[in-house]
């Protein structure tokens, strides 16, 4: 399965400057297949240990964790040389072991030769709640998402369908009306399916919906295992509370994010925690109301007025109970929740591609759904589930700050036309 973190790994291992590298994101978006495919692919071997399948492992960073001790006693473990530059040392569930994230730190100051990369599913939680020592300016950092729709695509045989997409985005000319059609359709599967690996791995070659829910279940029934093992007794009913919420609000016409719909007389000081638990353990994002369109946005952002999406729009429609059939045919019943699936899709495709977003509200409540900075200009991203609506707010944005240009992502073909680019929302991951 071809990821997009592999040129990422590549260009790790060939750096000048290379650092231990952490890859961090939620459980199953593939980081150890991921690591452990690059590994047999550019090294002569790899030296795999896990925290988590073996916790007696942790006593070996009890005392020396200086490379020059580690090292033996590693290689004797695993079986193997280790050897500089030749071999990759994995450290896998690195959040289980406090001492093996401090070594990085003497890794990097030490022996910058031998290449280390750490993953860990729950390391965000970790370092915050736990109060790790964390090797600040010791190691580079990645965080690995679930599949995004370019990815589904190859995984799906659609190599150049992604090709024709990109190249359309970039003249902005239309594709023809039935790749188009084919793409849209693909679009509606990838809904259903999300990005989890396992799922698209079971999907792709007997395309059964039945077989991917089962693994949806499955991943779904392990996040809400992680809440209750990895958090504080008193924060785990409300970290479900939050999750189980973020998906009902996605289904309300004003998508922002309500502690009152929680539970009645809910307030944000209630669960704040259980919302940063969810950010840093990667299973939702948090996207901030832009006060100011001015750059840095970070700086203009406000705290109180965020949106909640899930990382993956599979798992989205399996905690809601959708079956595939009402994603594939966009079923009338669930009108409601088209606005907000499709913007939760935008959003996974956003982040997927290293965008941090915002969004952007008038004083009278016009709303852009999605605001970026691309080619270091600030652009809107409107949404739109359909191909027959207008674009009222994003009109407004344009008056009001008159950007390079716009970006509108409906069920129409590519175009440009009075300052809007519109871009099919399969091809999300162009932008």
């Amino acid at each position: 399965m071809k990821r997009k973190i592999t040129a990422y790994l590549e260009a790790w291992k060939n750096s000048p400057h290379r650092k231990p590298l952490i890859v961090q994101g939620a459980r199953q978006v593939g980081k150890t297949w991921s690591i452990l495919e690059f590994g047999r692919e550019h090294y002569d071997n790899v030296a795999y240990f896990n925290f988590e399948t073996n916790p007696s492992l942790g006593a070996t960073f009890d005392e020396d964790i200086s490379p020059a001790a580690l090292l033996p006693v590693l290689s004797h473990l695993c079986g193997q040389t280790i050897v500089r530059e030749r071999t990759l040392i994995v450290f896998d569930e690195v959040q289980l072991c406090e001492r093996a994230l401090t070594s990085l730190k003497y890794f990097c100051e030490q022996a910058p030769e031998y290449h280390v990369i750490v993953a860990g599913s729950l390391l965000g939680v970790a370092v915050n709640r736990k109060k790790f020592s964390f090797p600040v300016g010791k190691a580079d950092i990645v965080t690995m998402h679930p599949l995004d729709m370019e990815e589904f695509l190859w995984a799906l045989g659609e190599d150049d369908l992604t090709k024709r997409a990109r190249t359309s985005f970039e003249e902005n000319a239309p594709m023809p009306a039935a790749l188009h059609a084919a793409a849209m359709k693909l679009y509606r599967e990838y809904l259903a399916t999300g990005g989890m690996p396992e799922c698209v791995a079971q999907y792709a070659p007997t395309r059964d919906f039945t077989l991917v829910r089962h693994i949806q279940d499955t991943i779904l029934a392990g996040y809400l295992n992680d809440m209750s093992k990895y958090n504080t007794n008193g924060e785990i009913k409300k970290t479900r509370l939050a999750y189980d919420s973020a998906a009902v609000q996605l289904s309300k016409r004003n998508t922002r994010f309500q502690y009152k719909l929680v539970k009645k007389g809910a307030r944000a000081s209630e669960f704040e925690n259980a919302i940063e638990w969810l950010v840093l353990s990667g299973i939702v994002s948090q996207v901030f109301r832009a006060e100011q369109i001015r750059k840095p946005l970070e700086n203009y952002k406000n705290i109180d007025d965020f949106k909640i999406y899930y990382s993956d729009t599979g798992l989205l429609c399996a905690h809601n109970g959708l079956s595939a059939a009402d994603v594939l045919y966009m079923d009338g019943t669930m009108d409601d929740f088209k606005g907000g699936l499709a913007e939760n899709y935008v959003n996974v495709q956003l982040t997927a591609n290293g965008h941090r977003a915002w969004y952007w509200e008038s004083d009278r409540g016009a709303e852009v759904d999605f605001i970026v900075v691309r080619d270091d200009q600030i652009i809107p991203v409107e949404v739109k589930s359909a191909d027959n609506v207008q674009a009222k707010s994003l009109k407004q944005y344009i008056a009001a700050h008159k950007p390079a240009y716009a970006i509108k992502l409906s069920a129409k073909n590519f175009g440009f036309e009075n300052g809007i680019k519109t871009v099919p929302l399969y091809a999300a991951f162009c932008v």
